[in-house]
């Protein structure tokens, strides 16, 4: 098992581990009419857009986990909606009214990137994603990878970091809590909690 930089070859495990892990850790498949929304939002964007801050935890076969972000979170919301929305938005079209389905919320979550940015995160601009396959959780591969996303983002000279998690996902709050995160108290957390750490 080795942590290295992501590849272009490895867009199609990625895509797998993000569908399998997206339920609170859990495989989400069954919850879409189209899964493959899923990787569209919350993992190619980061990997095609800031590939200097994608790292994966590789089996000696393929990927088996990830850590995907970026290091300025209002800077990736604009190339979001500038470079990335354009090429996805004809096979996920936002919702015409208020989501009514699963899917439809993830389209929603697709058309409006904007949602990320909050004044109360100014301090912890970096925000990043990870997921492990269920086999590979719990031997210590998320903390390395985590240190690893955490090691170039202090070459890049950024101080902080946070992630939005779903509140119900106790497993990754005491993941994260075992890392040293901190709750940040946001206006309107919506179903998540928000965490960050600072350099």
């Amino acid at each position: 098992m080795e942590i290295r930089p992501y590849r272009s070859g490895d867009r199609a495990a990625v895509h797998d581990i993000c569908i399998r892990t997206a339920d609170a850790g859990q495989d989400a498949s069954g919850s879409y009419a189209d899964p493959g929304i899923l990787p569209q939002i919350f993992a190619h964007p980061y990997a095609e857009l800031e590939p200097e801050l994608a790292f994966v935890v590789d089996d000696g076969g393929q990927a088996v986990g990830y850590v995907l972000g970026t290091a300025d979170t209002e800077v990736f919301v604009r190339r979001f909606r500038a470079e990335w929305l354009p090429r996805v938005a004809d096979r996920y079209p936002a919702p015409a009214g208020e989501p009514g389905n699963p899917d439809e919320f993830m389209a929603h979550l697709l058309h409006t990137p904007e949602r990320m940015i909050l004044p109360d995160l100014k301090d912890h601009p970096a925000h990043l994603h990870i997921d492990l396959l269920p086999g590979h959780q719990r031997a210590g591969y998320g903390r390395a990878l985590v240190d690893t996303f955490v090691a170039a983002l202090r070459r890049a000279g950024v101080s902080g970091l946070h992630v939005g998690m779903v509140t119900a996902n106790r497993p990754a709050r005491a993941f994260y809590d075992r890392l040293g995160f901190h709750v940040i108290d946001v206006a309107d957390p919506g179903p998540l909690t928000y965490l960050g750490l600072r350099f």
